[in-house]
């Protein structure tokens, strides 16, 4: 079949063209010259009739040689046979579309027949619609009255949300200077804390480091201590105590550190806390002044003991003396005597310093 805007007169003009050019008037480049379009086999078909009734001029056939005529000749007579071919699928290409296109009539008219029932009933439908919309107009009317109420009552509504909201920003930018305020409040607070915090815990320092000291130097007296006789058992007593009263403090400075860490956890009782841990401390400071107290008190008992020890050291030799002479009296006077065999007063001045 033929492609629209494809006819004899539009072929014909195509193929003088190509002949004032001097070219030859082929399939292919009338087609080209067609601009690609249109069915080759319509192109030959207008090609032969043209030909038929408007043969070339025989001063071009005379031209030509005659190879180049049997040439073509002989594709002219392949094309026919490529054409007739091609003309033979588009007939039967031609019935297949035929029979196609009449059995598509066949189901457009009984579609047509449906569609025209389903008119019919759609006009009815119309009309039952277009009472309902008579109803649904007089209601719609009721309703754009209705309407008309409540955009004047939300116009009122909208109005008193605006003072509302004007009203809720005023609250909000006070309460946002109210939080400044208490943010400012805490921190200064807090600072407050930080510094009460670190003035206890450099005093609770510097205890720590005078009781560094007192036990150094307890430890220093008890290893002086340790070098005296039974007689200075009273005075490492004395040491004693003064280490259970130091272990006493001990427990005092942790019971203290506890309450340091109360404090970081109590914002509201710092200030009192911390008076009280002030007096505490000074109750400790005091009691560490006792301490230096006793410790000097324990120095002069251990001088005296160390005294008292001198003392009994010169009497012991002064007695080991008094019995070399005594041995030596003895010896003169009769020498049968056993050397264990003292008199009973030399006993007694060596049994002096023993209960001294």
């Amino acid at each position: 079949m033929a492609r629209g805007g494809i006819n004899k007169a539009v072929v014909q003009n195509a193929r003088q063209a190509l002949l004032a050019k001097g070219m030859h008037p082929s399939i292919d480049a009338v087609r080209v010259a067609l601009g690609n379009t249109g069915s080759r086999t319509t192109i030959s078909r207008y090609l032969k009739e043209l030909e038929s009734f408007a043969p070339r001029p025989a001063a071009s056939r005379e031209r030509m040689g005659e190879e180049l005529t049997a040439m073509m000749e002989s594709l002219l007579d392949r094309l026919m046979e490529e054409g007739e071919e091609a003309i033979a699928k588009a007939t039967s290409a031609f019935d297949l579309e035929r029979s196609d296109l009449q059995r598509q009539i066949v189901e457009l008219q009984t579609e047509l027949a449906a569609a025209s029932r389903e008119v019919t009933t759609q006009k009815a439908a119309i009309k039952a619609q277009s009472a309902e919309l008579q109803t649904t107009q007089s209601s719609l009317q009721a309703e754009l009255t209705r309407n008309a109420g409540l955009s004047q009552r939300c116009a009122d509504l909208d109005s008193l949300a605006a003072e509302k909201d004007k009203q809720i920003q005023s609250l909000e930018e006070k309460h946002v200077h109210a939080r400044g305020a208490l943010e400012h409040y805490r921190e200064s607070v807090k600072e407050q804390r930080e510094q009460d915090q670190r003035r206890h815990e450099s005093q609770l320092h510097e205890m720590q480091v005078e009781q560094r000291k007192l036990r150094e130097t307890l430890a220093l007296k008890q290893d002086d201590l340790t070098r005296l006789n039974r007689d200075n058992e009273r005075l490492l007593g004395d040491a004693r105590q003064q280490a259970k009263t130091l272990h006493g403090q001990e427990a005092q400075i942790g019971s203290l550190s506890a309450e340091v860490q109360g404090l970081r956890l109590s914002e509201a009782k710092s200030m009192a806390v911390a008076e009280q841990l002030r007096e505490q401390v000074s109750v400790l400071r005091e009691e560490s002044k006792e301490l230096q107290r006793s410790a000097i008190e324990a120095n002069l008992r251990e001088q005296e003991a160390l005294a008292l020890l001198a003392s009994v050291q010169v009497e012991n030799d002064q007695l080991h003396q008094g019995q070399g002479e005594n041995s030596g009296l003895d010896e003169v006077a009769g020498g049968h005597e056993a050397p264990g065999d003292k008199p009973p007063t030399a006993r007694a001045k060596l049994s002096k310093p023993s209960r001294k």
